[in-house]
């Protein structure tokens, strides 16, 4: 079974962390209507859906991905870049600790786990403003214990590695090479998105479906012209919060 951990839109949205869009505003009635068909589309495609509260004081809460990497093994509970956001990782904690053994990323370091891309025993690690060497040498002293090889990659131009790159199945990521080198990816399928959707490298590969959002129609036309099972949601005010779709779930096998 797929077990999604989510979290509700704070009512502080608008007073979220931005670094590579402007600030403009956000409707948080309209996001919080946008967040809840987003579960509502995890559990379609077969997710038992966990639901965690907001906390009006974290206005990033809803982008729980941050907080952890969750393995098979085990998850490690991030340290992220945004002191802002430190906060977020107690409630994920207490929450994973049903399911997984838990490691901590402790200071200095620091990690987003947005910044972290698995494919297969290979997690990609994104060198980014909120994610650094220390952070990455801890992540790797902790997944090395369970088999998995940690490979750092420069990303250039988004906030995280997985703003411009996603795993999507049948050994393929979803790419934007704007921001990230397809170099670094040696022996995996690459699709690149078009260029004037270069957001739409943030998909969400839930069972064997690619959701992507509605903002990026030839993106999912790419998709299904390759074969692909697409479903798309409406994220534009989370996307105002620099947010993706990968950024608001924690999936993993339970």
């Amino acid at each position: 079974m797929l077990t999604a951990i989510t979290r509700e839109v704070s009512p502080r949205l608008a007073q979220c962390e931005l670094s590579h869009v402007d600030r403009c505003r956000i409707d948080v009635d309209v996001a919080v209507r946008q967040h809840a068909a987003y579960c509502e589309c995890l559990e379609r495609l077969g997710c038992h859906v966990v639901p965690l509260p907001a906390d009006p004081d974290l206005p990033d809460c809803v982008f729980v991905e941050d907080t952890s990497v969750v393995l098979d093994e085990a998850a490690i509970i991030t340290r992220p870049g945004a002191p802002s956001r430190r906060s977020e990782t107690d409630t994920i904690e207490q929450a994973l600790a049903r399911y997984r053994t838990l490691h901590r990323i402790e200071p200095p370091g620091t990690l987003d786990g947005g910044d972290v891309l698995r494919v297969g025993r290979m997690l990609y690690v994104g060198m980014t403003a909120r994610t650094d060497a220390d952070g990455v040498a801890q992540l790797q002293r902790h997944a090395n214990k369970y088999g998995y090889t940690v490979r750092p990659v420069p990303v250039r131009g988004c906030l995280h590695l997985k703003s411009a790159c996603t795993s999507i199945g049948q050994d393929t990521l979803l790419i934007n090479p704007a921001w990230v080198s397809a170099a670094e990816f040696s022996g995996l399928k690459l699709l690149s998105v078009p260029p004037e959707e270069p957001g739409g490298a943030n998909a969400l590969l839930v069972g064997g479906t690619v959701v992507c959002a509605a903002a990026f129609p030839r993106t999912r036309r790419l998709l299904e012209d390759r074969g692909f099972l697409v479903e798309t949601v409406d994220s534009s005010e989370l996307a105002k919060a620099e947010g993706g779709l990968t950024c608001c779930s924690l999936i993993f096998k339970t």
